[in-house]
């Protein structure tokens, strides 16, 4: 069977959320999250977790993209059972077997999104309409042949003694909150 997991490609889900996944977790869509809220009113990184973020079931944070993987029954019962006591202990779940159903929910939908080649990248972009909340999927395929450069890479430079020194305030920018 295939399930989500998070990926991070950069560091911009942990400028982007409240709460950044940590890459490798168990994944599922996570509007559930948003049951409860205006989405109107939200601003800032929530209304970013709001429109594009997967929810990591083991720290409840968001990651833009998750990977189709393989997984076998014993982790996905282990999933389950994390996202259940997530339930219980932070949405209110009344009891563990009704959490128990709402996490298999959860992850049976999740592996509906799973219909294609394991590396599979996988994206959400939600809107609010009256009618609720509307989830689309769209998926990022590995190319067939080389693959092209990666945007950032890094390079040992030889017999230059004086680079150029440029910073970059990463604290700084990571405490603004962009709306």
């Amino acid at each position: 069977m295939k399930l989500l997991r998070t990926i991070r490609l950069d560091p911009s889900d942990t400028f982007v959320f409240e709460r950044a996944a940590e890459p490798g977790e168990w994944a599922v869509s996570g509007a559930f999250v948003f049951w409860n809220a205006d989405p109107a009113a939200l601003e800032g990184k929530a209304r970013s977790a709001f429109r594009s973020g997967f929810l990591g079931v083991e720290t409840l944070g968001r990651s833009t993209l998750v990977q189709i993987v393989e997984a076998d029954d014993s982790q996905r019962q282990a999933a389950v059972a994390m996202l259940a006591k997530q339930l219980v202990a932070h949405f209110g779940a009344p009891t563990l077997q009704d959490a128990l159903a709402a996490a298999e929910e959860e992850f049976t939908f999740a592996a509906s999104l799973c219909d294609h080649a394991a590396d599979t990248l996988v994206a959400v972009h939600r809107t609010s309409e009256a009618d609720g909340i509307h989830e689309a999927f769209r998926t990022l395929k590995p190319r067939n042949g080389p693959k092209p450069l990666r945007a950032f890479s890094f390079l040992e430079v030889t017999g230059e003694d004086e680079a150029p020194v440029e910073t970059v305030d990463l604290i700084g920018m990571a405490g603004r909150d962009s709306k």
